[in-house]
């Protein structure tokens, strides 16, 4: 699946593909407005591959949507309950605010991401989110603290799940839109052994 399209400052899109041979994907990635005042943004990776992976993300989904407004260890909470009787998934989660550029983010498993800068010497993670360890719907963490940090003009949200190689940095070019990064990440670091989902969040400075 591909999607792409505005929110606020923030220019976003998702990339993703289930593993080779399959009709569904696990990995499933999010963009929910908060009104006039932020966004969230996530990616759920369902444990696995096939119709059972794809059922625990598209719950999560469904709960994340439903209570989008909620703290990030609230979702990450509800979202355990609502897995409980499924295979159970990795998450991050990350909340923009736009008036603030604030930026707060929390992971369990193995999601992926970080914040991406320009530098004199070409793009560059100045933050990468901790990620705890545990399974959403299985075994979460006994606490579940968030990290905070500033998202600028011109930096680079990107999330992938561990469909995605680890040198998918190389591919990208802050020159491109949004789904163009998204696009050539997946296209050229996709693992042929799972599914793959890449977010790419650009913040471009101005609502329009």
């Amino acid at each position: 699946m591909r999607e792409h399209g505005r929110s606020g400052p923030i220019e976003w899109a998702l990339a993703g593909r289930p593993l080779p041979g399959e009709e569904v994907s696990g990995d499933h990635g999010i963009v929910l407005d908060l009104g006039d005042s932020g966004a969230l943004f996530g990616l759920i990776d369902g444990l696995g591959h096939g119709l059972a992976a794809a059922a625990a993300a598209e719950r999560a989904v469904a709960v994340l949507a439903e209570n989008r407004a909620e703290p990030l260890d609230v979702l990450m909470v509800l979202s355990d309950h609502a897995l409980a009787d499924t295979r159970g998934a990795a998450m991050t989660l990350a909340m923009l605010y736009f008036g603030t550029s604030e930026l707060s983010w929390l992971g369990v498993g193995n999601v992926s991401t970080c914040l991406i800068e320009a530098t004199p010497t070409g793009p560059a993670a100045r933050d990468t989110a901790l990620l705890l360890g545990g399974i959403v719907g299985y075994r979460l963490p006994a606490t579940l603290p968030s990290q905070t940090t500033k998202m600028r003009p011109g930096d680079l949200l990107l999330m992938v799940s561990d469909g995605i190689l680890a040198d998918h940095g190389d591919a990208i070019d802050l020159s491109k839109p949004a789904h163009v990064i998204a696009d050539d990440i997946l296209s050229g670091y996709a693992k042929e052994i799972d599914d793959a989902f890449v977010l790419a969040a650009r913040h471009r400075g101005t609502k329009q």
